[in-house]
């Protein structure tokens, strides 16, 4: 992601980073903890926001909003599947549409072409 950042983010790309603790306790820090050791370890330069929930009761209202509008929503059930694990990726377009959602096994690498597609 650091990289892709990198790369792209003069050209207007930008990341947008929401702690989630809910997947074996990956994130129990602060918000100021995550982000410095990001910063840190990976010299992470995107913007972090407050660590929330992306599945459940607690749903934070951007990832209701990317779930419902991701191919983890179900037509038929007409509800969202629930994220399977930490370090999922939604890429958006300008315009606020999500344009593919990457689970935590893909290679962020795969969105290049998408990514340079909308720039």
């Amino acid at each position: 992601m650091v990289q892709l950042h990198e790369k792209y983010s003069s050209q207007g790309f930008e990341i947008l980073a929401f702690p989630c603790n809910q997947f074996g306790g990956q994130e129990p820090g602060t918000n100021e903890e995550i982000q410095k050791y990001a910063t840190d370890t990976w010299n992470a330069k995107f913007t972090f926001f407050e660590k929330c929930d992306v599945n459940g009761d607690n749903t934070h209202p951007v990832y209701k909003f990317l779930r419902n509008n991701s191919e983890l929503y179900d037509d038929k059930k007409k509800s969202a599947s629930e994220i399977p694990w930490n370090f999922a990726k939604f890429l958006v377009n300008q315009e606020g549409k999500v344009v593919k959602y990457f689970n935590s096994r893909e290679d962020p690498n795969e969105a290049i072409p998408l990514i340079e597609k909308m720039l």
